[in-house]
């Protein structure tokens, strides 16, 4: 009943959101002199922060409506390209003169770990500039019918695959965090059928390859707790009247309480300083605070079988370095991957995933050619920052483009090259 419950707390606090709303607006507006006071400013922060920790917060959009292609700003279409009950395929398709030579053509699969995929906004839009970009938008499980059947660890390697075929020959493929073990099982799976689809390079970013290197707070949770335990504590059925009803599910409200409690100070802090901010009239760092919160707090909602083969498979019996990982009753061989490039990104502050738990994948990926293969640890970043952010801009993002370039079925061998900034082997 604890959803239930959550879910009746929200609809009762409803009525005082949209009085706190209006008062905000009140104190805020111009043309009453108390907006321009100290005490005036106060209140209108005061409501502010009411209304926003007492929402619920909706899924963001990307907002991506052009980029610069060389020095030309081109417009960008969002399109869903590809259906299926919990993922659509979305296309950002860039209006390129007749004259521009082919991009690469990159699919970017997105964790499906609690945050909606637009939590990767600054992962495409610094990479659209060079690349084709594909990108798995998951759907909330609260929003899917038990009609539409089951989503595990299967089906998850299953849409991948078939994501690649509709997309066709020389496509890359990237995987954030948690989608690198479902992304290599898929690419193993494809090249141990000779699968002439099978993705022309394969780059892992921060991903629990091996969770038994360098072991983090997540890692050890896992590692602490039997499998029943998070079955019987943390699954729960979607209530009514949402479309998902009665769907067992590991909730998103849940997942952000795990997600804030591990920096608690760190949100405490700014949340006082946003506080601070809106006193001061101090606009631009304000927005900073609101523009990260709204997608920081906004969470979707995971099916139980997979989350629950997700926990069992990758953080307690770390089955794919162990050689134990299956896909449909067969076990998965990512020796058989021999034609897909790797590049497998980390960062040295992560503290999600620990610095070596993604370069394991180079080495069970023992018959990929050395000039097909590059890691790449980048100083100074934590978990977020190995794909958004400054130094990923300046840094993560042109290697990653690199990389596909050079791999690109149609192109010539690799070539490992160090750039200054970080460290590449």
């Amino acid at each position: 009943m604890f959803y239930q419950l959550y879910e009746m707390n929200h609809a009762a606090m409803a009525p005082y959101r949209a009085v706190a709303d209006i008062m905000r607006l009140a104190y805020a507006n111009p043309l009453n002199p108390l907006s321009q006071t100290p005490w005036g400013r106060t209140m209108a922060a005061a409501l502010e922060m009411f209304e926003r920790t007492t929402r619920r917060y909706g899924k963001p959009s990307f907002d991506l409506p052009e980029t610069v292609v060389g020095d030309k700003k081109v417009a960008v279409r969002e399109e869903v390209v590809w259906a299926r009950p919990f993922c659509n395929l979305l296309h950002f398709s860039r209006n390129l003169p007749a004259a521009h030579a082919p991009d690469p053509r990159i699919l970017i699969v997105a964790p499906m770990s609690g945050h909606y995929a637009t939590l990767l906004r600054g992962t495409v839009e610094a990479l659209l500039p060079s690349a084709d970009i594909y990108i798995t938008d998951w759907i909330d499980a609260r929003m899917v019918p038990m009609t539409d059947g089951t989503f595990d660890f299967n089906d998850y390697v299953d849409y991948v695959i078939e994501m690649l075929h509709f997309l066709g020959p020389d496509t890359h493929v990237i995987a954030v965090c948690q989608p690198s073990v479902p992304v290599l099982a898929a690419a193993a799976v494809m090249e141990e059928a000779n699968d002439p689809l099978a993705p022309a390079s394969m780059t892992l970013m921060g991903g629990p390859i091996d969770t038994r290197i360098n072991p983090t707070a997540v890692n050890q949770l896992a590692k602490d707790k039997p499998l029943e335990w998070f079955a019987e504590n943390v699954i729960m059925n979607v209530p009514w009247p949402q479309p998902g009803f009665m769907r067992p599910v590991y909730p998103g409200f849940l997942q952000l309480s795990g997600f804030m409690s591990m920096n608690l100070d760190r949100h405490l802090v700014a949340h006082k300083e946003f506080f601070m901010h809106l006193v001061k009239n101090d606009g631009e760092p304000a927005e900073k605070h609101r523009d990260f919160y709204d997608e920081y707090l906004a969470v979707m909602d995971l099916t139980a079988e997979f989350y629950l083969q997700t926990v069992d498979q990758v953080f307690i019996r770390h089955a794919l370095p162990k050689g134990e990982l299956e896909h449909r009753g067969k076990l998965v061989d990512p020796t058989a991957i021999r034609n897909v490039a790797l590049l497998t990104v980390e960062g040295e502050n992560d503290d999600i995933s620990g610095v070596g738990q993604t370069k394991a994948a180079q080495t069970i990926c023992t018959n990929i050619p050395d000039h097909m293969r590059m890691h790449y640890l980048q100083p100074d970043v934590g978990h977020y920052g190995v794909f958004n952010g400054s130094r990923f801009r300046r840094e993560i993002a042109p290697r990653i483009v690199n990389f596909v370039r050079e791999h690109g079925r149609a192109g010539k061998p690799a070539v490992k090259r160090v750039i200054k900034g970080g460290k590449s082997t």
